[in-house]
């Protein structure tokens, strides 16, 4: 199975606390995701609950071509204020590995997400990763990025 890893890199001019508070929770990530990819999330909790490990979230999403798939991802790891990990459990991927790192810098916050990923199905997979998949999420982060700054402003640092 051929793996691939992403990394992306924001810099917010906002506190550590404020990042932690926003990204930690999970009915945010709507926010700052597109539109075209029908996000919703099905699973049943609190608006304001923060992510915890062992934590299951469920959603509904249209990765690409419209096409509606459930995804469930469950939060594996949280240290408060520094990072939180979730793995996919049941969805479009093979597998899906993402890491969301937090670290205070000079005016606000350096925000890192390192995705780790592979496509099923052999040699279509990499075929379909290399016209499809890999572009669709590097066109997800940018609009994260948009969105992002659109909330919280643009860092000046």
């Amino acid at each position: 199975m051929k793996t691939y890893q992403l990394r992306y890199e924001q810099k917010l001019p906002i506190s550590l606390s404020q990042a932690w508070d926003f990204f930690s929770s999970p009915a945010n990530l709507a926010k700052i995701t597109p539109d075209h990819m029908g996000f919703i999330i099905t699973s049943d909790f609190k608006e304001g609950q923060k992510m915890y490990p062992g934590m299951i979230i469920t959603y509904k999403v249209s990765p690409l071509l419209s096409i509606k798939l459930n995804w469930m991802t469950e939060i594996t790891h949280v240290k408060e204020g520094d990072y939180f990990v979730d793995e996919q459990r049941f969805g479009p991927y093979a597998l899906w590995h993402h890491q969301h790192h937090f670290q205070e810098i000079p005016g606000g916050v350096l925000m890192t997400d390192i995705i780790n990923y592979a496509i099923p199905m052999g040699i279509f997979g990499r075929i379909a990763n290399s016209i499809l998949v890999a572009k669709e999420i590097q066109g997800i982060f940018d609009y994260r990025e948009k969105k992002v700054e659109e909330l919280f402003g643009k860092y000046s640092g």
